[in-house]
């Protein structure tokens, strides 16, 4: 007997809705029938047109750009939903926006996340189904269960598929030392070795010098990080690779295209020759640059939220 909802329901945001109907149809459901809208001062209206009374229901809204929107339309649909009687409520959020700002970097910061777990939370969410924070940490700002899944086994199936038996003589490269731990498990499931890209500056004002640790010369490389937003770092690192390592290719993937400003003039003019991103942001983000290729995250999250209904373990997706 489940006890926290007689059956399941999933609505939308205005975020991803081509995401929504694709777990959707994994799960074998409908998406739910609901509006949120804006009225004409920018206030978010949400409208939900059957009933979750009992129900075990899934919010599914990313927070992309624009993030503040997407933000109060996930917290005002979990508050109407709580209001309307929902037996569990869960925030299904592929991209959590506001995640960089996981700590004090310098004196009177806030720290953005805590705040944002703290309003979900408030808001009334049973718990949280996400992807690939920027900082793992970030699961203990909330007080409610929260399943990170990660995307890398998305990419190690993809990779795996495309390269094959020449993956033994690939390299994963980490594109700065903040992302290595993510980068090993990554290479070691591919069974590729790893390099670290090191950029430093020497002196103020002087530009930074990248150095390669590890022998990518005359290797095909994959660069692997977690989000793509102006994509100045992973672009100088594909060059680093290249100019200073000698690297012979350079393929390049990450859980979150953000794209932002000059990012796709920037991915264009680089010496990568594909980007692989998952769906968690719009594909729309990424139009206009053929080297982006897409994969879908839908699958995961239609099986992480039947198992979360089932009461049965997650465990699985992580491999």
């Amino acid at each position: 007997m489940i006890s926290h909802g007689k059956d399941i329901k999933v609505f939308s945001g205005n975020a991803n809705p081509a995401l929504a109907m694709e777990i959707c149809k994994n799960i074998g459901i409908k998406l739910g029938e609901s509006e949120v809208k804006t009225f004409a001062d920018g206030e978010v209206a949400v409208s939900l047109y059957e009933t979750v009374r009992g129900s075990d229901v899934f919010l599914i809204n990313s927070t992309c750009k624009p993030v503040n929107d997407s933000l109060m339309e996930l917290l005002i649909m979990i508050d109407a939903c709580k209001r309307a009687s929902a037996g569990r409520v869960t925030a299904v959020i592929p991209y959590f926006g506001y995640a960089r700002q996981d700590r004090k970097a310098k004196s009177r910061d806030p720290i953005s996340a805590k705040l944002v777990a703290n309003m979900i939370t408030a808001a009334g969410a049973d718990r949280v189904l996400t992807m690939d924070l920027h900082a793992a940490q970030i699961q203990g700002f909330f007080d409610i269960p929260v399943d990170n899944l990660l995307g890398n086994p998305i990419f190690v199936d993809y990779y795996a598929k495309k390269f094959g038996e020449r993956a033994d003589d690939m390299v994963v490269v980490s594109p700065d030392v903040g992302s290595v731990a993510r980068a090993r498990t990554f290479a070691q499931k591919l069974h590729m070795n790893l390099a670290i890209v090191d950029k430093r500056r020497q002196k103020a004002n002087q530009c930074e010098v990248m150095n390669v640790i590890g022998d990518v010369e005359g290797k095909d490389c994959i660069l692997f990080d977690d989000m793509v937003d102006t994509a100045g770092s992973l672009c100088n690192a594909a060059k680093a690779i290249v100019e200073v390592g000698g690297a012979k290719t350079v393929y390049a993937c990450a859980s979150h295209g953000v794209l932002s400003g000059p990012a796709i003039e920037r991915i264009n003019n680089s010496v990568i020759k594909e980007l692989a991103l998952l769906n968690s942001i719009p594909v729309e983000q990424g139009a206009g640059c053929e080297k982006i290729k897409y994969l879908s995250v839908a699958p995961m999250f239609a099986e992480a939220i039947e198992r979360i209904y089932q009461e049965i373990s997650i465990a699985k997706l992580f491999n």
